[in-house]
């Protein structure tokens, strides 16, 4: 039986269900699912006035198992223009992921309007995932529809997919243009890959998203690209559109080691 949501409340906590796993084992999640989480705590933290999150950074502490969550929030700097609010993904005592909101107060401004349409066809254009990584649940086949000229896994260089979101991340609740956007956003390591999978292994232990928009409708682009090196670091940053043009950037720090033969 399919999961409903992504995550189930159980009192105040949150358990992940099946369509919260990474591509790798059954036992960790994809850095997407904590990732609209802990976005979704930090749009839910009350202002005075309306705020728009220009900037969310998050950091991977430690693996994600399939174990219930606590969600807590704090102001760090309060402010009537800037603030900076943190969300903090809790196993009992033990914190596993932490992100801080930037967020800045909205106001009508007349600005010139940029025409930057997305690079590639819509998703109607490419086909949608099979199970690529591994066979079983996880969050890329569960959580999201994703679409692209190549299935995951394969040995490629840039590549780009559109995502939506295929359950919401709580029970009966929209998932905002935030979470949306953190949807799409922990894949540009897995859609860029300049090494085969089987050879190298490539860990992102932080996400930076920044938005200058929300999306329009469902689906989020994701134009990608990785780079490593011989020290054993990368970077892997994706461009993010809708349908109509872009809405912000992506990037993810790289641990990257020789993947251990059998």
């Amino acid at each position: 039986m399919n999961p409903e949501s992504i995550f189930e409340p159980d009192g105040d906590r949150f358990v992940p269900t099946e369509a919260a796993l990474g591509p790798w084992t059954d036992q960790a999640l994809h850095g997407g699912p904590p990732a609209m989480l802990m976005a979704r705590e930090i749009e839910r933290v009350a202002a005075d006035q309306p705020m728009f999150v220009a900037r969310l950074t998050i950091e991977l502490m430690r693996p994600v198992g399939r174990i219930p969550l606590e969600v807590r929030s704090r102001m760090i700097r309060p402010g009537r223009r800037v603030q900076l609010v943190e969300a903090s993904l809790w196993s009992g005592e033990l914190e596993v992921a932490r992100a801080t909101g930037l967020r800045m107060r909205r106001s009508e401004v007349a600005v010139p309007e940029l025409d930057e349409k997305p690079p590639h066809g819509p998703p109607e254009s490419v086909e949608a995932w099979s199970e690529g990584y591994r066979s079983g649940p996880a969050y890329h086949v569960l959580g999201v529809e994703a679409r692209s000229p190549i299935q995951p896994g394969a040995r490629r260089g840039p590549g780009w997919a559109w995502f939506r979101l295929r359950l919401p991340v709580v029970p009966d609740e929209e998932p905002s243009g935030l979470m949306r956007i953190c949807a799409a956003a922990d894949f540009p390591n897995g859609i860029s890959n300049v090494v085969e999978p089987t050879k190298i292994t490539y860990v992102n232990p932080d996400l930076t998203i920044y938005v200058h928009r929300l999306p329009v409708g469902e689906w989020v682009l994701l134009d990608a690209k990785t780079w490593l090196e011989p020290h054993g670091t990368g970077v892997a940053e994706g461009a993010l559109y809708d349908r109509h043009g872009r809405l912000g950037r992506s990037t993810q720090s790289l641990l990257v080691e020789a993947r251990s033969a059998g």
